[in-house]
């Protein structure tokens, strides 16, 4: 007995006849979005960031989002928080944030996103195209999947540092993600440093107001497992999204957070 697919009987039965594809339109080009430094860069030695950012993309990659650009005005203004530390961005998207601690003397950065390929090529485009090659050697760029052992992000950091860890995480407009909030906690927990002063900052926006709430409960999940949460800033943009449903006041805010352990 033959299979449909073989028979010369009758029409075929493979995925290819039953399913046929219109032909695909090419993938989006990539953009480019400019940051400017908002402080008087008149004296210093750079004074704006080009991201690039992929066509498209089913994890939103393909947005330079209002959180990241006042996430990076805030960091340019407090280099204090990681200047000769080591930092980890998570969810880095194009790594606004993460170029601006890696360019304001921050000992080592390491970015992640997604283990996909075109996320992670685009990172690492955006750190030879804004960072020169004497400071790059700082700078790496990782897959990661929150919640995963931390290890392959720990083991790029400096050798002097005894316990090999970060002593700030950076997360942009991530907490919309509500099922990935235990797993995003989890590796802040595993990779930040328990001997020294250490932080999360957490900026975002509620893309979606109806679901605030649920975007809140992040800092409901930190506090407790011992975090001490605080808001530090909000600040308001053009929504991204004007035609969006929902209250526009809530859409055009960025939310900035930061986490320390209660014991610290």
């Amino acid at each position: 007995m033959t299979s449909a697919i073989e028979s010369d009987d009758g029409p075929s039965l493979a995925l290819d006849d039953m399913f046929a594809e219109p032909p695909r339109p090419p993938s989006p080009e990539p953009t480019i979005a400019t940051y400017a430094r908002e402080r008087d860069a008149s004296s210093d030695y750079w004074k704006k960031i080009d991201i690039r950012l992929v066509g498209s993309h089913p994890l939103w990659g393909h947005y330079l989002w209002n959180a990241s650009r006042a996430f990076a005005s805030y960091l340019d203004d407090h280099p204090e928080l990681y200047r000769d530390r080591n930092v980890l961005e998570l969810g880095a998207g194009g790594a606004l944030p993460g170029i601006v601690t890696a360019k304001n003397g921050a000992a080592c950065v390491v970015l992640t996103d997604y283990p996909d390929q075109a996320l992670v090529d685009n990172i690492t485009h955006n750190v030879h195209f804004n960072i020169d090659e004497q400071n790059r050697r700082r700078v790496h760029v990782k897959g990661y999947i929150w919640g995963h052992p931390v290890e392959p992000l720990l083991e790029v950091l400096p050798e002097r540092d005894e316990e090999r860890s970060f002593d700030l995480i950076i997360m942009s407009d991530l907490v919309f993600n509500h099922s990935q909030h235990d797993a995003m906690l989890k590796t802040c927990d595993a990779a930040l440093s328990r001997r020294r002063p250490a932080t999360v900052l957490c900026f975002f926006t509620h893309h979606r107001p109806h679901l605030a709430e649920r975007d809140m409960e992040f800092f409901v999940k930190a506090r407790d497992r011992g975090w001490h949460c605080e808001e530090i800033l909000t600040r308001k943009y053009p929504p991204m999204f004007p035609e969006d449903p929902g209250a526009e006041e809530v859409r055009a805010t960025v939310h900035g957070w930061s986490l320390v352990r209660s014991n610290q």
